[in-house]
């Protein structure tokens, strides 16, 4: 890996050329293009000190960051050298970073190539996945600093690591900022497309065509024939199955992820793996090269995949999920993923989503604190339950949760219920979560504890937490101030909390925080945070087969 990363850089690096300037961008002083960044004064000691456009000065800075984030990939892995002196704990928190950082040289590197070529307002959604990026670059920045944080007590954070983390994150703000500045449509030009339900589509089915071949292996195994076959679905490659008494392909889910083809792109479909009924006690890993993957179980509750990581005993939050993804446009239908170390092992995750596009349709997610980390890129689910208590969906990624059911349950004594916890630390950052026309009741657990214990919307976890929930039912579980605070002040006034058009006893919004970050909306603001307008659904979920609402229902 490094290598190869290493040849990447040298190679971008060395064939740089800049693209002409842009007349209708004329040269301006590094004071006046730093003002449309987070912190003008450290972007103005980072640019050279003579007049440029925008795009000029973002590749400078673009290319800086790219040849910053090889240098702090090599400084990660010249302490994992050191792993002998380091505890297990410190060690999980170093390898975290060193997987972030490698994410965020391939992110960089393709953030380059592309504003390396033009000088030119890009389309809204090429834009979108360059913003995208460089949102998920800043993401595993902090994330990789949450870890290190978590083990300070063990080992010196502050000999080397601190700093430049610090410095780079504040670098790869820039170059945030001047690409949004530069490439970025200043006004959207899509609209939203309405409901866009995939014709003869039924809950819990996907329209799928296969081969003749594909189809006969599929048929065999399906019992409960949870997918259909026709033209018009999305085409399905190869299939595999894992049935735990040996008669199918695989034993276990990893095992078949390992058999999956590598792939760049789409152009032959998904490859699926069908997981049939059981319980499966393995921590499912899908890696960023098993691109265009699919996995269908025969249903919530009937394929069961369960792991027990947690903080207490030793794991990161980051790696203590019991289901991982990376690989860009992974498909999940009809499972439950479960961790179940309990409330009392507090951070103790079940899914942790990193993948750009992906989708999980008619799926369960179980746990208590921090169950659901949409982590970072962009993500879609649509008819899933989630079940938790303390920051149960919790993450930095654009993602939409659309008519999933949402179940509060019971914490531990002096706890309170936060729903969301959003972790967007930038105003660049495209990121939020977005809660639409989903249903908020407690799990039976809470219902039978009656009003001892309060439920809140969300609250700022870090400074520019951004979420939205717009034409949910709410029931009476939901506190009358509807958010809760992090930590005193923090992030109230640069946060972005907002209900549209919610019902049931806990929507009325009379009595909600008077924070200044806090909004009720109107159907034009809701509209923002639609399928279509903040995920650009419409460009990439037919593709998936899943269902969904564009616009607001």
């Amino acid at each position: 890996m490094a290598t190869t990363n290493t040849f990447s850089l040298l190679l971008i690096l060395l064939t740089i050329q800049l693209s002409s300037s842009s007349a209708a961008d004329p040269p301006i002083s590094p004071a006046s293009l730093c003002k449309f960044t987070p912190d003008p004064s450290y972007c103005k000691s980072l640019l050279p000190n003579q007049t440029s456009n925008v795009y000029d000065s973002a590749r400078f800075s673009v290319r800086k960051s790219l040849s910053q984030s090889r240098k702090f990939l090599d400084l990660v892995n010249n302490y994992l050298t050191r792993r002998s002196s380091l505890t297990v704990s410190a060690i999980r928190a170093l390898e975290d970073c060193k997987f972030l950082a490698e994410l965020n040289f391939d992110f960089l590197s393709t953030s380059f190539q592309t504003v390396n070529t033009t000088s030119q307002t890009l389309s809204s959604v090429k834009a979108d996945d360059i913003q995208t990026l460089f949102s998920a670059i800043l993401t595993n920045q902090q994330t990789c600093l949450d870890g290190l944080q978590s083990t300070a007590s063990a080992w010196s954070v502050k000999n080397g690591l601190s700093i430049p983390l610090s410095n780079d994150t504040k670098l790869y703000t820039v170059s945030l900022a001047l690409f949004t500045k530069g490439w970025v449509p200043k006004s959207k030009t899509w609209k939203p497309r309405g409901n866009n339900r995939l014709p003869g589509f039924r809950s819990g089915r996907l329209p799928l065509k296969m081969s003749s071949k594909t189809l006969e292996v599929y048929q065999s195994v399906s019992r409960r024939k949870l997918l259909q076959a026709d033209d018009s679905g999305v085409l399905v490659s190869d299939i595999v199955t894992v049935v735990q008494n040996g008669s199918g392909d695989f034993v276990t889910i990893n095992d078949a992820i390992s058999a999956a083809p590598n792939r760049s792109n789409g152009a032959n479909g998904y490859f699926m793996i069908y997981v049939t009924a059981g319980v499966y006690e393995e921590y499912v890993n899908i890696p960023k090269n098993k691109n265009y993957l699919m996995i269908v179980g025969d249903g919530i509750n009937q394929t069961v995949i369960t792991g027990n990581r947690n903080v207490v005993d030793g794991w990161t939050t980051f790696n203590s999920a019991t289901f991982v993804v990376t690989a860009p446009n992974f498909v999940a239908v009809n499972i439950t993923v479960r961790n179940t170390a309990g409330a009392t092992k507090h951070q103790a995750v079940a899914v942790r989503n990193g993948a750009d596009l992906s989708t999980f349709y008619s799926c369960s997610f179980e746990a208590y604190q921090d169950t659901l980390y949409t982590h970072s890129l962009r993500q879609f689910y649509r008819e899933c339950d989630i079940y938790g208590t303390v920051d149960f969906i919790f993450g930095n990624a654009a993602v939409i949760l659309q008519n999933c059911n949402i179940y509060p349950r019971m914490p531990m004594s002096g706890q309170f219920n936060a729903i969301t916890a959003q972790g967007r630390t930038d105003p660049n950052q495209n990121t939020g979560i977005s809660i639409h026309n989903c249903v908020i009741r407690a799990a039976d657990d809470l219902a039978a504890a009656g009003s001892t214990v309060k439920t809140y919307l969300g609250r700022p976890w870090k400074e520019y937490s951004r979420t939205v929930y717009m034409q949910n039912f709410m029931d009476d579980l939901i506190d009358s101030a509807g958010w809760q605070i992090w930590s005193g002040d923090f992030g109230l006034n640069t946060l972005y909390y907002a209900e549209y058009n919610n019902t049931g006893p806990g929507s009325d919004t009379s009595n909600r925080v008077t924070w200044s970050g806090y909004h009720v909306i109107d159907a034009v603001d809701a509209a923002n945070f639609t399928v279509s307008n903040f995920l650009l659904g419409d460009a990439w979920l037919p593709l998936a087969g899943i269902p969904f609402s564009g616009s607001l229902v």
